[in-house]
């Protein structure tokens, strides 16, 4: 059995956005010849929110070390929150000590994998491999130096942008330039990479979303829940999105509200029994606004929208799902952009109906597996006819809500997390020659 070192600074019980496929793929890494060994940061010294029943869904025997990292408390007295630069010193000397421990009981360590968006940690692999010459992958969760906000109005960009576009840009190189192997969730981030490093290319990049892990939702169903946010009334149609918002999401919250404005001026009847929930959309923990209402609002229909930007725990997500009559899901403008959320979706057996870029793999995803309604859209910029096709389709979507989704789960096996963690043990066999 090969020893593969996982960096994962958020991991169980903190809930975080970056920390699921690692939580998922040390269910099934030891079937493809590999054993995990995961260094995380000590779970009090991130700003996550704690969420003790994580822990169910990995395996008790799971090798796992944690580290300090400066508390935020303090550095954030300077601006500086990210987890990665807080951790990074903690890491070195920790992730020193393992590889030497475990070279010197003969079962050294093979191959270093990051997996995280708290990029700054990943420049430790070039450090690493000249160190101690074990290879390192590092998965691209979402992209690290963007130019995507350089076009973007300044209101439009993240909070610190100025300095988090200068650090990130002076720190990919130091880790890609060394890096012998890209694990992505999208084709395109894997082409900019390959367009900026002469060592990153076709041959060492494996393009693989998150998978489907149906045991979240044996947990989730054993746990207590009152769902805070809708009662369910047969006389209303709840619709829920739950996961972020943002400016990138305006063309298809707009498409899909004007759609809506259209039915409750044509449709009444059944339009007007619409409640939309829109829950978890901004990740900052410090103070997260909404970005959906208002866009409702500016079309005149915020009586039929509620936007909760605080995110929820993750199995009350699952539950919150459980209990909708549909789902919504809007994608990005960003053609690169891929929805992870998809699959819990899928899982959750709920009709969706998913406003999203024709291009990404969110829609192929859908309409291959069957499992839900696409509003496809192909440009910032819509027309009248386009409102009317969207119309249109989500008509068609409302009208049969009550039947559940035909989804064709022999087409949906590809995208299991035992199937995407069989995928990546290929690669990493690949990648180290073992």
């Amino acid at each position: 059995m090969k020893n593969l070192l996982i960096i994962s600074p958020t991991f169980p019980p903190n809930n975080a956005a970056d920390m699921h496929r690692v939580r998922q793929g040390v269910n099934y890494w030891r079937n493809f010849g590999w054993n995990p060994v995961v260094v995380g940061v000590k779970p009090h010294l991130t700003e996550y929110p704690k969420e003790e029943i994580l822990l169910k869904t990995v395996p008790q025997d799971l090798e796992i070390y944690h580290v300090n990292a400066f508390s935020a408390k303090y550095t954030r007295k300077f601006g500086l929150g990210d987890l990665g630069l807080r951790s990074m010193y903690f890491y070195k000397k920790k992730v020193n000590q393992i590889i030497k421990q475990k070279k010197k009981e003969g079962n050294p360590i093979e191959l270093i994998y990051f997996s995280t968006t708290m990029f700054p940690v990943c420049v430790l692999g070039a450090y690493w491999k000249n160190k101690f010459n074990i290879p390192y992958i590092i998965d691209i969760q979402d992209p690290w130096h963007s130019e995507y906000y350089e076009s973007r109005p300044k209101h439009e960009r993240p909070a610190k942008y100025w300095f988090s576009y200068r650090l990130h840009k002076f720190l990919e190189p130091i880790a890609m330039k060394k890096a012998d192997g890209i694990v992505s969730v999208s084709e395109g981030y894997c082409k900019t990479l390959q367009k900026r490093y002469s060592n990153v290319t076709p041959q060492n990049c494996v393009t693989l979303p998150f998978g489907a892990f149906d045991k979240d939702f044996e947990v989730a169903n054993e746990m207590k829940f009152e769902n805070p946010f809708f009662d369910k009334k047969e006389e209303l149609i709840n619709l829920v999105y739950v996961g972020r918002g943002g400016h990138d999401m305006k063309t298809a919250a707009m498409i899909f509200f004007k759609a809506i404005k259209k039915g409750l001026q044509e449709n009444p009847i059944l339009f007007k029994k619409l409640r939309l929930f829109f829950i978890g959309t901004d990740y900052s923990s410090q103070n997260p606004l909404p970005t959906i209402y208002p866009i409702a609002k500016e079309n005149g229909i915020e009586d039929y929208v509620k936007e909760f930007p605080a995110r929820i725990p993750y199995f009350e997500t699952l539950r919150l799902l459980s209990e909708a009559n549909g789902l919504l899901v809007f994608g990005s403008i960003d053609k690169n952009y891929t929805a992870s959320k998809l699959y819990p979706y899928i899982l959750s057996k709920k009709p969706i109906c998913a406003v999203f870029y024709e291009k990404s793999s969110a829609v192929s995803i859908l309409r291959e597996t069957n499992a839900g309604t696409v509003i496809p859209f192909l440009e910032e910029e819509y027309n009248q006819e386009k409102i009317e096709e969207a119309y249109k389709i989500f008509t068609n979507y409302l009208e049969s809500i009550d039947q559940k989704p035909k989804t064709d789960w022999q087409e949906f096996e590809p995208y299991t997390a035992k199937e995407m963690t069989r995928k990546q043990a290929e690669f990493f066999d690949k990648i180290t020659g073992k």
